[in-house]
């Protein structure tokens, strides 16, 4: 059940042309954005009101073809590592594994998702898509960080301010940055800033005009096939490893 109050919303300060829905603690951004893609349209920003995690979805809608509109994943991507960026004390660089990982000094942290109607083939342009990320930005159980070396969360990595709503802000503004940048000058610049920030470095790596990692210029790996399973998931329980 999604809740409304003008305070949250102040509080949230989302930018035109977002609209805002706010969901109980126990929601699911990701699974009601994909619900309410059709009826809400572009720019619907679901959130769910959690302390330790900044979990949202975005409702977009593309002009192209799947095959291509997929690349919305590196937008995505990139507004929210932008946004982190800004909060990040200067000796924590922000970077992603490829597509959807993102990490914080080398410690993950969270990462986004894609969505899209079942059944969309690649040379149709699909209704609406949905970006989601899930950020931890708190650790509920203090005995984790030994536990989990390679998990963390915002507030044990230095960040004074791991507040979700100041997070989702200033994402909803990076991520119009990068959807303009990509409609004013192509795909290949909102790329090289993604691969800016891939982990591990010192490889020679590309995206492909489809949206594929190519690595050394021999080794493909396919975006479709990795968005279909988030490597920022646990594979035997298909939950997010937050």
């Amino acid at each position: 059940m999604s809740q409304c109050a003008s305070v949250i919303d102040r509080a949230l300060d989302l930018p035109p042309p977002y609209s805002l829905v706010v969901l109980r603690e126990a929601g699911d951004a990701f699974a009601h954005a994909c619900a309410i893609a059709g009826e809400q349209g572009a720019g619907a920003m679901v959130w769910v009101r959690r302390f330790d995690v900044a979990e949202f979805a975005v409702v977009l809608e593309p002009e192209e073809a799947f095959a291509h509109s997929r690349l919305a994943i590196y937008a995505g991507m990139s507004a929210l590592a932008d946004a982190l960026t800004a909060l990040a004390p200067p000796s924590r660089p922000v970077t992603f594994d490829w597509p959807d990982a993102i990490r914080v000094d080398g410690v993950l942290v969270g990462g986004g998702r894609l969505g899209w109607p079942e059944g969309t083939r690649d040379d149709e342009t699909p209704a609406w898509l949905v970006f989601s990320a899930m950020i931890r930005t708190a650790v509920v159980d203090t005995h984790e960080p030994g536990l989990r070396p390679l998990l963390g969360a915002l507030d044990e990595l230095g960040f004074e301010s791991a507040d979700s709503g100041e997070i989702i802000a200033s994402f909803s503004r990076h991520l119009m940055t990068a959807f303009d940048e990509w409609s004013d000058a192509g795909f290949a610049p909102l790329a090289r800033r993604w691969l800016d920030r891939v982990s591990p470095s010192g490889q020679n790596v590309r995206i492909a005009d489809n949206g594929d990692l190519l690595l050394s210029g021999f080794e493909r790996q396919s975006l479709a096939e990795a968005l279909a399973s988030p490597t920022w998931f646990d594979p035997a329980t298909g939950m997010p490893w937050l």
